[in-house]
């Protein structure tokens, strides 16, 4: 008896089924079965149906006489079913890699419950995936299994049938089965959910629900609507047949409200001159099964007062009304902000023409982010050494708590900012500057860059549009008028950015002040930063952190982390640090307990220093993190497409800095046999230490502070001998390792 059975209801998604299945029979945990039910689909359903089974024992096609309905289709899955949960997945939609295996564990951990109820994303044409934005109430703290009545907020997920895990044998015993018709979900989730003895959550995204352009139930204008009232009554009539549930009268009755409600507003399910209809309908539901007791906001309890008295000419001016406030708001808010920015570029331009503060200087990185990066650690040692200096850091609200005490956090966009821009002396950033900003004579720009370049940066991106993008390199050029210094780690930096973005500023070759922390982080500040990130006493924590594929207007996972947590095992634990993306963040995927997400996380720095190895690609973070002298692998998929979208300055696999895998398998065999930090590991990484690491001594910061902000140009630290260099001691270290570095 196989532990899942999904069952996949089919009917025209011949163009989606085959990215289904495979969603499904690509999962690492192989304990299931699936079962496909042609619901006598006029494409080739039934053929592509067919063929898998013909090709895997755990397919099951089975073919329907006649269209019957999904809520049918998966009744005639359910009676074929033999495993001990029971997955639904719509032939459009698809699961993500490793779910039924976080599945499997939460059903474990959480004693086989009735119901497990699990997270989805929206994912649309264009490759964009949303994470469901109630995903607060699958918080997996507290008991590990509890009823409905412990979690009421659990009725406001999006009531479907393909979000859940339900025990077979609990199902069979209740007798719970799908109605025909649209709506079919709803008579099936509220029944489960209020007679089901134990649910549990799993905070987890596990399918992607697929947004079709066309074709989907919800846009299909159609009487079909209407069979939503009879849905609800069969709701109502379980509840009938079940007094003890009588509690969920008044709750239910306000969720139905809601959704006759949504139903009468789209504009793209009901035909016109059914409307009047589908209102006088919902209105005798509303009555006949009025339920007060359920609180509701004032705004929907107007709305559902003026259904339940059957005032469709009041309900539709309020719509109406409504939809010209919004209107007015709208274009209210845009005057509003049309006159501000108005008052802010008046408020500028006079905070020009005052004097410079000679004492004032401005830091910020590309983003607004918080404080972080060679603009943080070039402030730290300014406050420290500068007399008299006051410095401000501008950064969206949600990061100024990352600004240290001494320092002004300051909101772009505001008059002060505007101020600060216009009379500070000194301007320093690792990207561009606000456009509209009109450098002074006097004012001093440091650009200080992130990191070393290894993808292809500035005004090289011409001839690679798939990267370029958008930019806008006539802006581009225009910033970098404004330079008056660059800062460069090492020669190649110099080179390359001297000529990728030309102009006359003056490059500082004097290491990257963001990696001297590097050099004096104490064992005791080390072991502090595990214990803030969770890192289990002993355990050898490995950072991944691949460089964004910016290419993709989706980032897609690479590496298939717990496989190789598998592999690496328990005395393992992996930091994953995934690239951001334009349309957002990635949706987690997994609970893994060894899997520490930390994407969000504002310092690569401390994920670095608490860190024992390095997994990445292409990001630069390589090229910082060799001065921890702790291993780094290399795990270079697709490097031939990134080639030739994105390029790169030096062929990273002639001079890696650390054993090197062109995908999963040869990955996981490095980690399976201790190459990844064996001699070899060692002196790669020593050879890319030297070459890219000349100034990176602890001591780079100061170099910057002393020639930009005191004009110092003599007596500068000289650079300390790498033999002379001290390192952030590691949590774990091979000894054969050590012997190496030390020689």
């Amino acid at each position: 008896m196989p532990r899942f059975t999904v069952i996949v209801p089919a009917f025209r998604v011949q163009a989606y089924l085959h990215a289904c299945l495979d969603s499904v029979l690509g999962q690492s945990f192989k304990d299931f079965e699936i079962v496909v039910v042609d619901d006598c689909s006029p494409d080739a359903c039934g053929p592509i149906a067919d063929d898998y089974a013909r090709r895997d024992p755990r397919v099951t096609a089975l073919h329907l006489p006649h269209n019957a309905g999904l809520g049918p289709a998966r009744n005639a899955g359910m009676e074929r079913a033999t495993g001990d949960y029971l997955i639904f997945l719509d032939g459009d939609d698809t699961l993500l890699p490793e779910s039924l295996q976080a599945i499997a564990d939460r059903i474990g951990a959480t004693g086989d419950p009735d119901v497990l109820m699990y997270d989805y994303a929206r994912t649309y044409w264009s490759g964009r995936s949303v994470r469901n934005v109630l995903a607060d109430r699958l918080d997996q703290r507290g008991p590990a299994s509890f009823r409905l009545a412990d979690r009421p907020e659990l009725l406001h997920l999006l009531m479907v049938v393909w979000n859940k895990a339900y025990r077979r044998s609990f199902v069979e015993a209740e007798g719970f089965t799908f109605p025909p018709g649209y709506y079919e979900d709803t008579p099936w989730t509220y029944p489960v959910l209020m007679s089901a003895g134990s649910i549990a959550v799993l905070d987890a995204v596990c399918v992607s629900y697929r947004q079709r352009r066309r074709g989907n139930i919800l846009s299909t204008t159609s009487e079909k609507h209407f069979d939503i009232f009879d849905q609800y009554d069969r709701v109502f009539a379980f509840l009938d047949a079940r007094p003890e549930l009588d509690v969920w009268r008044p709750v239910l009755f306000r969720r139905m409200l809601d959704h006759f409600c949504a139903v009468h507003a789209s504009p793209d399910r009901l035909p016109r001159p059914s409307r009047a209809a589908f209102f006088r309908r919902a209105t005798a539901s509303c009555r006949r099964y009025r339920t007060p007791g359920a609180p509701a906001p004032r705004r929907t309890r107007l709305r559902h007062g003026l259904l339940r008295l059957g005032a469709r000419r009041t309900y539709r001016a309020l719509a109406a009304t409504r939809r010209i406030g919004d209107g007015l708001r709208r274009g209210a808010a845009a005057l509003h902000r049309a006159v501000r920015g108005a008052a802010l570029q008046a408020h500028y331009r006079v905070q020009r023409r005052l004097p410079l503060r000679p004492r004032d200087a401005v830091f910020a990185t590309g983003e607004h982010g918080g404080y972080a990066g060679e603009p943080a650690a070039i402030e730290a040692t300014a406050r420290d050494l500068v007399p008299g200096l006051r410095t401000t850091w501008i950064c969206d609200p949600r990061h100024a708590h990352t600004v240290p005490p001494g320092t002004r956090a300051l909101t772009p966009g505001t008059f002060a900012y505007g101020s600060a821009l216009a009379r500070s002396t000194y301007l320093v950033n690792d990207g561009p500057f606000d456009r509209r900003l009109a450098k002074r004579r006097g004012q001093i720009l440091l650009q200080t860059h992130r990191g070393t370049p290894l993808s292809t940066v500035g005004t090289d991106l011409l001839d690679r549009p798939a990267a370029a993008r958008d930019t806008d390199f006539e802006q581009l050029l225009r910033d970098v008028d404004r330079w008056d210094f660059a800062l460069s780690a090492n020669p190649h930096s110099t080179l390359v950015r001297e000529r990728a973005y030309p102009s006359g500023y003056t490059t500082l070759e004097h290491g990257s002040p963001r990696n001297d922390v590097y050099h004096r982080a104490e064992p005791a500040e080390v072991a502090r930063l595990r214990e803030t990130l969770s890192i289990p006493a002993g355990a050898t924590a490995l950072l991944y952190a691949p460089a964004p594929r910016d290419y993709r207007r989706v980032q897609r996972p690479a590496l298939d982390l717990e496989r190789l947590i598998r592999v690496l095992g328990p005395q393992f634990v992996i930091l994953d640090r995934a690239p951001g993306t334009p349309g957002g963040s990635r949706p987690r995927t997994t609970t893994h307990p060894r899997i520490i997400d930390v994407t969000g996380h504002p310092s690569p720095e401390t994920l670095a220093l608490a860190s024992d190895a390095l997994i990445t690609d292409y990001a630069s973070l390589m090229f910082d993190y060799v001065n921890l002298d702790r291993p780094v692998v290399l795990h270079l998929d697709a490097i031939e497409a990134y080639e030739a979208a994105r390029g790169t300055y030096f062929d990273i696999t002639a001079f890696p800095p650390g054993v090197v895998a062109r995908g999963q398998d040869e990955l996981f065999d490095i980690f399976a046999t201790d190459h990844w930090r064996g001699s070899r590991s060692a002196q790669l990484r020593a050879g890319f230490r030297a070459r890219f690491c000349p100034y990176d001594d602890g001591n780079a910061a100061e170099r910057v502070v002393r020639r930009v902000f005191l004009g110092e140009t003599d007596g500068l630290p000289l650079p300390v001998p790498p033999s002379a260099r001290r390192t952030a001691l590691p949590a774990q270290q091979d000894p054969a390792e050590a012997r190496v570095a030390q020689g």
